[in-house]
């Protein structure tokens, strides 16, 4: 295994489960078990895992240590009101334990049950009642006629365009700071100015396409860490509707909302003229979106920022989910910080983590030893993470996006990713990465997220 310098104890998923299922295959056929994980979502939606481990009693710690790496996997890939277990009480009385209230998953059970308005649960199953899996493909964007204003809601900047019949009049970025404001008239207000900027530079609006960070639902905010700060006693119907009731401040404008990875794979696929698309907009955290053979999304969250990436026991922790190993660690302008610390690099007293970043993206300009090495780490990560994804997605096309993205680091994320692909995993070598040209990788959620809405006749 090629290890990242910086962190040399990561232990990819992608390794930790090959590790998983060496240790299986050597055991005696009676020492093993069929483990399948079911987790159910809206709309009768739902995704079914099996896979050979261990039976009850027979390494039963990291039995279910895995089968709780892999629950949690599908459920930020999918989400999901229920997960249901067959082929071991042990998972199944531990899962149902980590997902309680008071539980290790007390965050992605309140996250969940929050987003799908049900209580969350785990159930157990009987081998005779494990479903088929149904799946979803829902048509979104591509659309080009008209007026259009494209708003991205970046944790660190919002970008905002003014879109005429598919060309671009007017794109602008402006630094904001809504992860660290309580006051939710903050947010509205300031993706209103952007908003009414945009329609300054148009002859009229037809309709307004945004692409946010979190979870929708018809156009409703249901979970956004922009908002983090917010109390969520005052989030009520003002945060939830707060895309709608502009929209309406605008004229009552027909208004499309989506989750800003999709829309980062919708930019792909538009500018590839092809489907199958994973993006990956690496900022503030990690957002990933996915464009389906069909040209459609799944209906899924996608929201890998909480998804495993590194098996290792030390790990460095979500502060927000409380979980370690996650992807918003991995590939955000945390992973730098994180990187950049763990080389030995003091920050000044008092920077934001953008502005931290800025400070290793400005030493990478200048070709620094450190800032090069950190940029090469994510590649690995990268590197290893993407094989994993693939057991989920059915990728031809790997979109990066983001501000860690820009500059000269977001090519050597590219090329270590590429080299060490081509050494570890070449099944994957007709597996095509990309970077975009450097004002799409900054705006060009904003342009894609003015297709979003269909042609107003």
């Amino acid at each position: 295994m090629i290890r990242p310098k910086l962190d040399p104890n990561f232990y990819p998923m992608i390794k930790a489960i090959e590790d998983f299922e060496a240790k299986v295959a050597s055991e005696k056929p009676e020492n093993r078990a069929k483990i399948t994980i079911v987790v159910d979502r809206n709309g009768g939606y739902n995704y079914v895992y099996a896979y050979e481990g261990f039976r009850d009693g027979v390494n039963d710690a990291l039995n279910y240590r895995m089968a709780e790496r892999i629950a949690k996997t599908i459920l930020w890939v999918c989400g999901g009101y229920k997960i249901s277990i067959a082929g071991s009480k042990y998972i199944y009385e531990n899962l149902k334990a980590a997902y309680a209230k008071e539980g290790a998953r007390a965050f992605d059970e309140d996250f969940m049950s929050g987003v799908y308005e049900k209580p969350f649960e785990v159930v157990w199953l009987e081998e005779n009642e494990i479903p088929e899996q149904k799946n979803a493909s829902v048509k979104v964007g591509g659309f080009l006629k008209g007026c259009r204003i494209g708003f991205d809601a970046g944790g660190s900047d919002r970008k905002v365009s003014a879109v005429i019949d598919g060309e671009v009049v007017y794109s602008e970025e402006v630094v904001w700071n809504p992860k660290t404001t309580s006051d939710p008239t903050y947010h509205y207000n300031e993706i209103l100015t952007a908003m009414k900027t945009a329609a300054s530079k148009m002859p009229r609006v037809d309709c307004i396409g945004v692409s946010s960070a979190g979870v929708y639902v018809d156009n409703k905010i249901m979970v956004a860490s922009l908002f983090i700060k917010v109390d969520k006693t005052k989030y009520g119907d003002y945060v939830k509707n707060m895309y709608i009731n502009i929209a309406k401040e605008m004229g009552d404008k027909p208004i499309e909302v989506a989750n800003d990875g999709d829309v980062t794979a919708l930019a792909g696929s538009i500018d590839l003229n092809d489907n199958q698309v994973l993006g990956i907009a690496m900022g503030t955290s990690e957002a990933v979106g996915y464009i389906n053979a069909n040209g459609g999304i799944n209906g899924w969250l996608s929201e890998l920022a909480f998804a495993p990436v590194d098996f290792a026991e030390g790990a460095m922790q979500d502060e927000w989910s409380g979980d370690y190993g996650v992807g918003c660690k991995y590939f955000s302008q945390d992973a730098v910080i994180k990187l950049a610390e763990a080389g030995g690099y003091k920050f000044e007293e008092g920077l934001t983590p953008a502005q931290k970043l800025k400070v290793i993206q400005g030493l990478m300009e200048k070709d620094d030893e450190l800032a090069t090495q950190i940029y090469e780490d994510i590649g690995v990560y990268l590197a290893y993470t993407l094989p994993f994804y693939a057991k989920f997605y059915d990728m031809k096309h790997v979109l990066l996006l983001g501000r860690v993205m820009g500059g000269k680091g977001g090519n050597i994320v590219l090329d270590t990713c590429r080299k060490v692909l081509d050494s570890e995993y070449p099944q994957f070598k007709n597996l095509d990465i990309s970077l975009p040209d450097e004002s799409s990788r900054r705006v060009g959620q904003s342009i894609a997220a003015a297709s979003l809405p269909a042609d107003v006749e």
